[in-house]
């Protein structure tokens, strides 16, 4: 009895021990992925849900599981962010149907281990970082695949020749690696392959002649390759094909007749090859495609006319290569042609009437040597045809006559080249009404008359070129309306009269040739202001007077400005009569001779009032004029203090030197970068109508240097807090020394003891609230903006992060977009200029945005560190990325805008509370991460936020797997 009963009680012992080990065995799945997770790094927290206490992982974020046998069945980790490198762990998901990796940052070589899995049918490593070799036994256990891609990694070497023992093979995707050698032989025995893309390798050597035993295959793809010699005869034994790319290789020969029993096929790409030949007239009877190019070959000859059966064609693409004689009439069947480029050939006759009834959208017939005008075939064009033409190039032919005036029905057309022709005739008014247009080219034609006054209508153009003409008369000022041109070309003219004064509108214009003209008058000095400009040619004009001062003019070339006989400036080397000389430095305090003024005994003592005396007046009386205008400053901002005149005394370089005045009374102003003239903008610092805006420090206003470069002015209005003159100046000094793209930079400061003034570079491109929540529709930041305003800003705050200075105040006011939609950080490091961070003027005065402040400043027991700023950061990219405040009241309730992204992505539903004014176009693989990561900012522990530098780190991760794609982003 007592042997049963200790029996009993040792089994109760052991019952459980074994139990577990049972479990265990079932917990393989768990094991090998926690064996995986260990290996790698989740930088997104991405995997946070895995958790080896759980008792089941089919609940964890990226796994699916077979619902019979509650075992893995799918592991699906695309663009989480991952990096590392793949574990042998993995060898334990026995039941593993599926594993897609890709779109992450895995390094290393891959070995054969990912292919041993007995059941594993789909695996896709695709855009990462994997390299090196690829074993020759890799795929010698891949029997039950179905599904493998590579592409874009980094392997090299040749491709495993034991991919034929993967005979269930239906899809092989390696492109855009750096594979070379032969096309292995044992692809072409896989009868079950559908689709095949090495494309974008460094693979050589012939095509396969005799390739058999693929008659499943729908698409192939070998682009951008070095492969060599005929297209393969044996190519219409599959009957299946869709899509055949080709292009850019060096395959010749003519194309084999067997091409034309492929009757399902959509695309056949053959550009960039040397395939000779006339185009085949059997290409007729491929009636199922979609798109043919045969771009960049050496085909010859005329075209076929049974170009017309193809009525699903939507693209044709035959240029540069030698095409003859007229294109047939046939193709005025092809209604669903969208795309005709037949440029660079030797096409002659008339422009074919066909082309503006079939609903074009792109006709591109340049350099070819069509004869003839243009006015019967645009009087053929339908309307509905003309709503849909964006763009028409016949450019570089012998086209005659005059351009008609039926040209402005066409109202979506976006580009216009008929450039290099014999057109006559003036440019009609209706180029006013194309409203959508970016490019007008009628350059090097016989056109005259003058520019019309209503081309200003064409509002959305970037490119003019009307050079080399007979055109006359005046510039109209009207261009002044066309806001974003970017290049304007002028010259080989005979226009008259001045420059308008309204290309100083054009804040986006970089390259201007008014050459070879008969321009009079003064250039206008507003043109200072152009602060895109890299070229401005006025050569062999009749202007005069002085060149503008500042910006580009300061630089220019001699060539530019050259054969202007009365224009006079540094740049064409004569000097201006009427100029006189400005004095340097003016201090009102100083006993001594001011430097510049002339002796009264200059000149010859006979003569009265000689030249050189008038000279020395007018120069006297200028230094009057300036030492009036200096004290009358000085008593206005020091109105407190009844003090006499200050001495504005400039500093150069970066050894920050002081002013020279030791007055007590005095003040001080020095800039980190050069000597600038300040006085002629300083009336704007009591000018309200050049004030910018306000904000916790001040008041900002905008002036412009007497050299012409505009500054931005920040007049602090917290002097009772601001430390010493001293302290005030150590802590400024280290601000100009920073130097960012992505921050504004500190230029120059003044002090007095009662006005302290900062003095910024001016950046004129507003700031991104007015961007995310006052811009219409038309201005609306694209998602591509968006992202890179966010990353932007984050490697601005990195930086300063980096020089231990927190912002304190991170708010979209203060981020501004500069012309080039970048973002620079502003008003950083100011509370360091105050004798004590006190948290109550931090959070009353400096941190008056509602909804950015970390919940430390509550808190007088927290620290407060550079994580307050990451907190600011992460509503700041909620912001950004749905369009909403962070704070909104309704009538009701208060909107918190972390709370409602955070609610949202607990319920799934995180991509709605994307901007919906974006319409979807977003990358849902970008857009997701970048809220999750804006969440992880905002955690309320401190610690438990990354640094920016991280931050940094991970958005370059989120942006750099779509980089490069030829498909566009998958967009909800």
């Amino acid at each position: 009895m007592r042997k049963v009963i200790a029996t009993v009680i040792f089994l109760c012992i052991l019952c459980p021990i074994f139990v577990k080990a049972l479990n265990l065995s079932f917990n393989d799945d768990i094991l090998g992925l926690m064996v995986f997770k260990a290996d790698i790094q989740d930088p997104l927290g991405n995997l946070v849900s895995w958790n080896e206490e759980d008792d089941s992982p089919c609940n964890w974020n990226g796994i699916k599981c077979n619902p019979r046998s509650n075992r893995v069945s799918q592991i699906v980790l695309d663009g989480f962010g991952l990096s590392g490198k793949i574990s042998r762990g993995l060898l334990r998901l026995q039941l593993l149907r599926k594993l897609s990796l890709a779109k992450n940052n895995f390094t290393g070589s891959i070995s054969s281990t990912v292919v041993q899995l007995d059941n594993l049918r789909v695996l896709d490593l695709s855009e990462n970082n994997f390299f090196g070799l690829i074993p020759g036994d890799f795929f010698r256990q891949c029997g039950p695949l179905r599904s493998v891609s590579l592409a874009k990694n980094k392997f090299l070497g040749k491709i495993p020749g034991s991919l034929s023992s993967c005979v269930a093979l239906g899809s092989l995707n390696l492109s855009s690696n750096q594979f070379s050698g032969l096309l292995p032989s044992g692809i072409w025995s896989l009868n079950g392959l559908r689709s095949l893309d090495l494309s974008d390798n460094l693979l050589d050597g012939e095509i396969p002649v005799g390739i058999e035993g693929m008659y499943n295959l729908r698409a192939i793809n070998l682009r951008k390759n070095r492969l060599t010699g005929e297209f393969p005869d044996g190519i219409g034994s599959y009957l299946l094909l869709r899509s055949i790319d080709l292009s850019e290789n060096s395959l010749s020969g003519e194309l084999p007749e067997t091409m034309q029993m492929l009757s399902l096929c959509n695309e056949l790409i053959l550009k960039n090859n040397a395939f000779v030949g006339t185009v085949p007239e059997w290409v007729g009877e491929m009636k199922s495609l979609e798109i043919l190019d045969l771009s960049m070959n050496n085909f010859s000859g005329q075209f076929p006319t049974s170009i017309g059966k193809l009525q699903s064609l939507k693209l044709l693409n035959v240029s540069q290569n030698a095409i003859s004689g007229n294109l047939p009439e046939s193709m005025s069947n092809c209604v669903n042609l969208m795309t005709l480029d037949v440029s660079h050939n030797t096409l002659t006759g008339g422009l074919p009437p066909w082309v503006f009834k079939v609903g074009l959208r792109q006709v591109l017939f340049s350099e070819n040597k069509l004869t003839g005008g243009l006015k019967n075939a645009f009087a053929s064009s339908l309307d509905n045809s003309r709503q849909k033409l964006l763009a028409l190039d016949i450019s570089c032919n012998e086209l005659s006559g005059e351009i008609p005036f039926a040209i402005g029905d066409f109202n979506s057309l976006r580009s216009f080249n008929i450039s290099r022709n014999s057109l006559v005739g003036a440019i009609p008014h209706t180029v006013g009404l194309l409203k959508s247009l970016n490019v007008l080219d009628l350059s090097e034609n016989r056109l005259n008359g003058s520019i019309p006054l209503e081309l200003g209508g064409a509002y959305s153009l970037r490119e003019l070129k009307l050079e080399n003409n007979a055109l006359t008369g005046e510039i109209p000022s009207s261009i002044g309306n066309c806001s974003t041109l970017v290049s304007m070309s002028l010259s080989h003219n005979g226009l008259t009269g001045p420059v308008p004064a309204t290309l100083a509108k054009l804040t986006y214009l970089q390259n201007v040739d008014l050459s070879f003209n008969k321009l009079t008058g003064i250039l206008p000095k507003q043109l200072v202001n152009l602060g895109h400009l890299l070229s401005f040619n006025i050569s062999y004009n009749q202007l005069k007077g002085e060149l503008p001062s500042g910006g580009l003019f300061n630089t220019i070339s001699p060539y530019s400005v050259s054969a202007n006989p009365s224009l006079c400036g540094a740049a064409v080397n004569r000097s201006c009569p009427t100029v006189l000389p400005k004095p340097i430095v003016l201090n009102p305090n100083s006993t001594e001779s001011i430097p510049g003024t002339i002796p009264p005994t200059f000149g010859h003592e006979k003569k009265i009032l000689s030249i050189s005396a008038l000279i020395a007046i007018s120069a006297a009386a200028v230094i009057v004029v300036g030492v009036i205008a200096i004290t009358v400053l000085n008593l206005r901002v020091r109105a407190a203090t009844s003090r006499s005149t200050a001495a504005l005394t400039f500093s150069g370089g970066d050894d920050f030197s002081g002013s020279r005045s030791t007055d007590a009374n005095s003040g001080k102003l020095v800039m980190f970068s050069g000597e600038l003239d300040f006085s002629t903008g300083s009336h704007a610092l009591l000018n309200k109508d050049c004030e910018l805006g306000r904000g916790g420090f001040g008041a900002v206003y905008r002036t412009v240097l007497a050299d012409g470069m505009p500054v931005a002015i920040k007049k602090l209005t917290v002097s009772g807090l601001v430390k010493s003159q001293q302290d005030f100046e150590k802590e400024v000094k280290k601000l100009g020394k920073i130097r960012h793209p992505n921050l504004v930079a500190l230029q120059g400061y003044y002090w007095t003891p009662s006005l302290q003034l900062l003095i910024y570079e001016f950046v004129a491109g507003g700031n991104l609230y007015e961007h995310i929540h006052e811009s219409s529709s038309g201005n609306l930041l694209s998602w591509n903006e968006r992202f890179n305003v966010i990353l932007g800003t984050a490697k601005g705050l990195a930086n300063l992060h980096r020089m231990n200075i927190i912002h304190y105040n991170l708010k979209s006011s203060n981020i501004l977009i500069d012309s080039s939609g970048d973002p620079k950080v502003a008003d950083y490091g100011l509370a360091r200029l105050l004798p004590m961070l006190d948290r109550y003027v931090l959070s009353s005065k400096i941190q008056s945005a509602l909804g950015y402040m970390a919940p430390e400043f509550a808190c007088k027991t927290v620290k407060i560190t550079e994580k307050c700023d990451v907190y600011g950061f992460g509503v700041l990219v909620l912001e950004v990325v749905t369009g909403k405040k962070p704070v909104e009241y309704m009538e009701d309730d208060v909107m918190v805008l972390c709370d409602i992204v955070r609610g949202a992505l607990e319920d799934g539903k995180v991509e709605e509370c994307v901007d919906g004014r974006l319409h979807g176009k977003f990358p849902v693989e970008e857009a997701i991460p970048v809220m999750k990561l804006g969440l992880i900012c905002t955690s309320q522990v401190p610690s438990n936020r990354p640094d920016m530098a991280e931050v940094v780190n991970i958005l370059e991760m989120i942006r750099c797997p779509s980089e490069g794609q030829d498909e566009p982003h998958q967009t909800l």
